[in-house]
């Protein structure tokens, strides 16, 4: 693996850490703020919407400059955001904050893209590796993201105000990084190809549907239960170290995995591993409604985040067979597109029904886009088996 992706890896690690972060905080800054209590993770979901509004425009960006420069911008929206945010809470204005983590989905849209961005650093055979080691980097902000949000958080006089102040540096950090990346240069449509397919030739694809789905469904999972987390445990008076703890050890349970997904899935095939991963978020499930004690938070978010892994990389790399290099932009686009818009369902659901109903039927409820997903993988096999 080049020196390229490790840096890549690092970019991925210090995006996890603004997510981790963002998750950590903005749905108690929200509660504190907002004028009524299912508004807390309006700031949550304003991220998410903006990661989906963004996705076209970042599609434009990419084809037209690169991946480096598209990838800068992102980090530069990062790090105005957070400085404005911070200045939101001090300032003690709820719909500010909201309406900066929508400006801050475009870097979202963007860093979302590291996977795909890591599949063109390493030569076709080592894909689906390239793009395990970079989720993997994603550790750095399972470990940086929850500590800096609790040692942060009264850095200033304004609670968790210093936490922003502190992801704009953590921004700095990452264009400091990205600079140093050499992505191989774009490639140019040919009067033969022609551009490429349509997108709708594209998304029609049997393998296409279901990698768009199971990314998107499997995304929405952890996120209902991964934003309502912070909120639930503060609900069953939990301190905010313990969320922190809780996050961390779910991150963990994100990225770790993908020093060996990878190989897991050259070795036993991508829907088996994708079908490991629904099993683990059932399990997940199964814990978290035997109860609200600490240790029962922490394995059901650290389960929840492996199954994670094993859905979303089995995704990545069933949706790379999918598009020729020509077309990346735009399938890319899609299928981001796809997880923020249920990224954004999730997000404000999350907070409704952890306000409304309670965290029990938050988990009942993540049963149904599971299950989705394992009818989605299992139909995608069996088409398989019929064209053999």
């Amino acid at each position: 693996m080049n020196r390229n992706l490790w840096l890549l890896a690092l970019c991925q690690g210090l995006f996890l850490t603004n997510n981790v972060a963002f998750i950590a905080i903005n749905g108690l800054v929200g509660l504190s703020l907002a004028p009524f209590g299912w508004m807390a993770t309006l700031p949550v979901m304003g991220y998410v919407v903006g990661g989906a509004l963004s996705t076209p425009l970042v599609a434009r960006t990419q084809s037209r400059y690169g991946r480096r420069i598209s990838f800068q911008i992102g980090l530069l929206v990062a790090l105005l955001s957070a400085v404005v945010a911070a200045w939101a809470v001090v300032d003690k204005n709820f719909w500010l904050l909201v309406a900066t983590t929508v400006v801050a989905g475009y870097y979202s849209a963007n860093g979302q893209l590291y996977r795909f961005a890591a599949a063109e650093l390493v030569p076709a055979p080592q894909r689906e590796k390239a793009v395990s080691l970079v989720l993997a980097g994603g550790l750095l902000g399972a470990v940086i993201g929850p500590n800096l949000a609790a040692r942060s958080r009264t850095l200033l006089d304004v609670p968790f105000a210093g936490a922003y102040v502190v992801l704009a540096v953590v921004a700095l950090i990452a264009m400091a990084l990205m600079a140093a990346i050499r992505f191989p240069a774009p490639v140019a449509a040919t009067s033969a190809t022609g551009g490429g397919r349509p997108l709708g030739e594209i998304m029609r694809q049997p393998v296409f549907m279901v990698a768009c789905a199971s990314a998107a469904l499997g995304y929405g999972v952890m996120n209902l239960l991964m934003a309502a987390t912070p909120l639930a445990m503060q609900q069953c008076g939990l301190s905010f170290d313990d969320v922190a703890f809780v996050l961390e050890w779910h991150v963990i349970g994100m990225f770790a995995p993908g020093f060996f997904t990878g190989g897991w899935i050259k070795r036993f095939g991508t829907l088996p591993v994708m079908g490991v991963g629904v099993l683990l978020n059932l399990v997940c499930i199964a814990v978290a409604l035997s109860g609200v004690e600490l240790h029962q938070f922490g394995i059901a978010l650290f389960l929840l985040g492996v199954g994670w892994n094993l859905i979303f990389t089995g995704s990545t790399t069933l949706a790379l067979g999918a598009y020729r290099p020509e077309e990346k932009d735009r399938a890319q686009a899609a299928i981001n597109f796809c997880v923020f818009t249920v990224m954004a369902v999730t997000s404000f659901a999350s907070g409704a029904l952890i306000t409304t109903r309670g965290w029990a039927l938050l988990n009942w409820g993540s049963l149904v886009p599971l299950l989705l997903t394992a009818l989605a993988l299992a139909w995608l096999a069996a088409n398989q088996r019929v064209r053999r």
